[in-house]
């Protein structure tokens, strides 16, 4: 498919199912900043971790995530943002997975990192992809729509995961960025175009 230039060339319908796809997206990598706040005490409780590990566990997911932030989002530029976006949902909602089984801290504090490569690569894609899906006289909006999202995707984080520890574990909170990463996945798929720079972005390590 060749790559999207302009972002008249979908019908609205599609330019609003793309934005819901990333605004999912998006809230998903914010959520995970903060949602497991609320699940160390039963976290502690089930794989003995100190006070220093919870610490890690939680830190280490937004250290990388912010630390990737721009070279992620140089790569999708570069070697197409729909690859990069979905590539980014694999590892968040794979490694999500994985640390849904595991009762060491160590392992889960590598696990969290590697969530955070994932979210990095899905972060800067959204804004991207809607940038370039939406005309000019739209983007204001969509973009708004996008910062809402990021703002409100903290808070959304910390009450769903306050509510599903009322009834269940630790291992929900991850359980819901599998759902959200999973149902991301398949909807890009469906939804977002291929596309890249038009001009040729140099990687600058």
């Amino acid at each position: 498919m060749a790559p999207l230039s302009r972002g008249t060339e979908l019908s609205p319908r599609r330019r609003r199912a793309v934005l819901a796809v990333m605004c999912v997206a998006l809230m998903m990598v914010v959520a995970a900043v903060a949602s497991l706040n609320v699940a160390l005490p039963d976290l502690a409780r089930a794989t003995g971790a100190t006070q220093s590990q919870l610490q890690w566990i939680v830190d280490a997911y937004a250290l990388v995530f912010a630390g990737l932030l721009l070279p992620a989002g140089a790569l999708g530029d570069r070697f197409g943002r729909k690859g990069v976006l979905l590539t980014g949902l694999g590892v968040f909602g794979g490694a999500s997975l994985a640390a849904m089984f595991v009762n060491d801290p160590s392992t889960l504090i590598g696990l969290r990192a590697v969530i955070g490569v994932g979210a990095a690569l899905v972060m800067p894609t959204t804004l991207s992809i809607i940038t370039n899906v939406f005309p000019p006289e739209e983007r204001g909006h969509a973009v708004g729509m996008w910062a809402g999202v990021a703002g409100a995707g903290a808070v959304i984080g910390l009450l769903l995961s306050g509510t599903l520890l009322e009834w269940f574990s630790w291992p929900s909170v991850f359980a819901v960025n599998v759902t959200l990463a999973l149902l991301a996945f398949v909807a890009a798929i469906v939804v977002v175009p291929t596309s890249r720079s038009a001009r040729g972005v140099r990687l600058d390590p």
